[in-house]
């Protein structure tokens, strides 16, 4: 309890184990330590993090980071004296305050978290992690494929992560990224791969306990009523000493021998040491207990229907026999739902091995929307999924860069289908082409699922199979449920005759009314087609924000009658925006836009809207904006405004203009230092006007050519700074001087 003057001397001098004990008294003594972190971030890491402007907590940002330098061996504890100390555990100590995690290339991070001596490590992190990323990524033998596994079982599993993402992964291992693939969507095989430390998880214990107790109380209940019945009067003759003996052997069950299982450790370079629970009704010779390290007690007990996403005991052995049971990490799965998604029909593989091959369609089964999905068989090793137990899973899952197969998108598709808790799957550069319909198959089986909360889709990728706007109306007619929606292509096929022709599923199909509130297209430089647009429009009566890139508009006539259905069956849009989008020739319908009561944020970034204009446009663009009172955001990047255009821009704040516009974003528009200054007394202006009430308060000048004068510049940005809040960055303008040329 140090008086507040002094504490404020001591903190600065602590290492961080002290300084982290101190945080409740420097609290109630209502001093900050955030200067202190924020030194030590500057000390320590020697780099600027993304985004510091946002960072709320600088302690937990040191923290966080320090953790994963530590764990990755970049840096070393004692090259600072602060984060030397005897009573202080780099890894135990920070993993409280890590909520996101990157492991990279050979999982060194993932077998240092679950060797024995981190045990408290992992359990701090099952509470504090949400954000589980993997980068870089290598193939890696057995041993650490084992340690992954136990990691994502302690983690998501009984753990708290809810989102996954991997990226940068240009030739994945396949079993590598269907084991995190499969985990993540809660399935898990059970056996010996879940033995932690030389026994089986410990929360799996205690749940396969309480559920076995709670299985034999029901099946005592269930004999006790059937005897009761079948005996009739007897049992009501029987006297209170029996009833009570009755009730007795109700609530206690039956008592059971614990489960065994060694730790997950290859006896062999080929076959891994393995066992599993025998479900009551198996043979006991069966193959599994002729690779078991020790024999496993064998316990009777009723097959439990399974609840999807909620945690599922792993110790016991789904129904079926496997003619070669390794473990899960030497298989490949191809996923199927528990009982009611299809037939299976079980072929046998040259080399013995038995794999599961749909012939039905049904809603919940794997992907049969196209010829890639409908081959029969596959490589030998597949196991279904109905031999693995279902866990917690994840609620987002983000794949950037990672090719994926058509064998990995029928695995993928079947994990989507039955995989309820998923909310937001971003699939980015993965070369899906026309195995998107593949993926769409599996998240419709998903729409059809009562409990399905799946409500944000983003695709995106180098070339589009099909034209965006047809892709949109496939995906809306399968997913009306989704609350966002964006589509993104840079190219259109490199081979224009390879392109498939308009699928009639999507031409044809009707859109239900959906739920969208989000719709981002990005076009590969093609045209608008109002005629897929139009309906998706007229089935979103609920959006809010609507963005086209790259798009090719259409006739003026066309676009004039996109924006009528957009003021009709769009009330709620209040987000409108055009990125490189060429409405040089639409001036009538950009001016219909800016009067819309409706919108609330317009955006037209790099859409050439100068480019062939006369003064007129710009001073009927700005009375316009003058009228109208619900524009509070207007987003003009890219427009070659040049100085003249910006200083006129200022009469949008006169003492007569209704506007409530307070953000004004006019970067890369090759304005100069004197153009600023001149905005800036004109703005000053109009605000002694208007008696000091101006609502503007926030301008973004990024990529401008502010540093042709700074002295001008540094003069202007002062002056604006004491108007409103100004963002900007230095630039350099030399870079830019084709465009000024153009300008001139």
């Amino acid at each position: 309890a140090l008086p507040g003057h002094l504490l404020r001397g001591l903190l600065p001098l602590l290492t961080i184990f002290h300084l982290e004990r101190a945080e409740d008294a420097a609290r109630r003594a209502g001093l900050s330590t955030q200067p202190i972190w924020r030194k030590l971030w500057d000390d320590v890491m020697k780099t600027r993090p993304p985004n510091s402007e946002s960072i709320t907590c600088w302690r937990k940002k040191f923290l966080e980071t320090f953790f994963s330098n530590v764990l990755h061996g970049v840096l070393d504890v004692s090259s600072d004296w602060r984060l030397h100390d005897s009573h202080f555990s780099p890894l135990l100590h920070s993993s409280p305050h890590v909520s996101q995690l990157t492991l990279c290339n050979m999982l060194q991070g993932a077998v240092e978290l679950t060797a024995e001596h981190n045990h408290k490590v992992l359990e701090n992190l099952a509470g504090s992690l949400r954000v589980l990323k993997f980068q870089h990524l290598l193939s890696c033998d057995q041993s650490i494929r084992c340690s992954l596994a136990l990691l994502l079982h302690r983690l998501i599993h009984h753990g708290s992560v809810s989102q996954v993402s991997m990226c940068s992964w240009p030739v994945p291992d396949r079993v590598l990224l269907v084991l995190i693939l499969t985990m993540s969507a809660g399935f898990w095989r059970s056996g010996n791969a879940l033995a932690y430390h030389g026994s089986p998880c410990g929360l799996c214990r205690e749940e396969d306990k309480a559920q076995s107790q709670e299985s034999a109380q029901e099946g005592a209940e269930r004999d006790c009523n059937a005897e009761q019945e079948g005996s009739g009067g007897e049992n009501q003759k029987r006297s209170p000493k029996e009833a009570d003996a009755c009730m007795t052997s109700v609530l206690s069950g039956p008592r059971s021998p614990p489960l065994q299982s060694p730790a997950c450790e290859e006896t062999s370079s080929e076959v891994p040491c393995g066992h599993t629970s025998i479900q009551g009704g198996s043979s006991p010779h069966s193959s599994s207990e002729h690779l078991s390290c020790h024999p496993v007690p064998r316990k009777t007990r009723r097959r439990q229907k399974p609840a999807v996403g909620r945690k599922r005991r792993c110790l016991r052995q789904s129904r079926g026999h496997y003619a070669d049971p390794e473990d899960l990490y030497d298989f490949v799965f191809t996923v199927a739902r528990e009982d009611n998604s299809g037939l299976l029909d079980k072929t046998r593989t040259t080399e013995g091995e038995t794999t599961e091959n749909w012939t039905s369609s049904s809603p919940g089964s794997p992907c049969t929307g196209h010829a890639a999905c409908k081959k029969r068989g596959g490589p030998a090793g597949l196991l279904s999924l109905k031999a693995a137990h279902r866990f917690r899973s994840v609620s987002t899952l983000e794949l950037f860069s990672i090719p994926l197969t058509g064998e990995t998108c029928r695995t993928l598709s079947n994990l989507l289908s039955s995989w309820v808790s998923l909310e937001n799957l971003v699939l980015s550069y993965n070369g899906l082409n026309a195995n998107i319909s593949c993926i769409l198959s599996g998240l419709r089986a998903l729409s059809r699922h009562p409990e399905c909360r799946f409500r944000v889709l983003r695709v995106s990728d180098m070339f589009s199979h099909m034209p965006c706007m047809e892709l949109v109306c496939c995906i809306l007619s399968a997913l009306p449920q989704l609350h966002m929606l964006s589509v993104s292509f840079d190219l259109k096929n490199q081979l224009e005759g390879s392109r498939p022709e308009a699928s009639p599923s999507c031409s044809q199909a009707e859109i239900p009314e959906s739920r969208l509130e989000v719709l981002e297209i990005r076009f590969p430089r093609e045209p608008l087609h109002t005629a897929f647009l139009l309906p998706v429009l007229k089935a979103s009566k609920s959006l809010q924000q609507l963005s086209f890139d790259s798009a090719t508009l259409p006739c003026p006539q066309e676009f004039g009658l996109l924006l009528e259905v957009l003021k009709e069956c769009t009330s709620n849009l209040k987000k409108l925006s055009f990125h490189d989008v060429n409405l040089a020739e639409h001036q009538k319908e950009v001016l219909l836009l800016l009067q819309d009561p409706g919108l609330q944020e317009i955006t037209f970034s790099f859409c050439r809207l100068f480019e062939s204009s006369t003064a007129e446009f710009l001073s009927e663009i700005i009375n316009t904006v003058k009228r109208n009172s619900s524009l509070k955001s207007l987003k003009l990047p890219g427009n070659r405004l040049g100085n003249q255009r910006l200083v006129a821009l200022a009469d949008i704040f006169s003492e007569d203009s209704s506007s409530s516009l307070c953000q004004l974003d006019v970067s890369s528009n090759c304005i100069k230092p004197d153009g600023l200054l001149e905005f800036t007394k004109k703005l000053e202006g109009h605000i002694q006007q208007r008696g000091g009430q101006l609502p503007f308060t926030h301008l973004r000048l990024f990529q401008n050519w502010l540093d042709q004068d700074a002295e001008t510049a540094q003069e202007a940005l002062r002056r604006l700074k004491a108007v409103c809040s100004v963002v900007n960055d230095a630039w350099d303008s030399s870079q830019a001087f084709a465009d000024y040329i153009s300008v001139m």
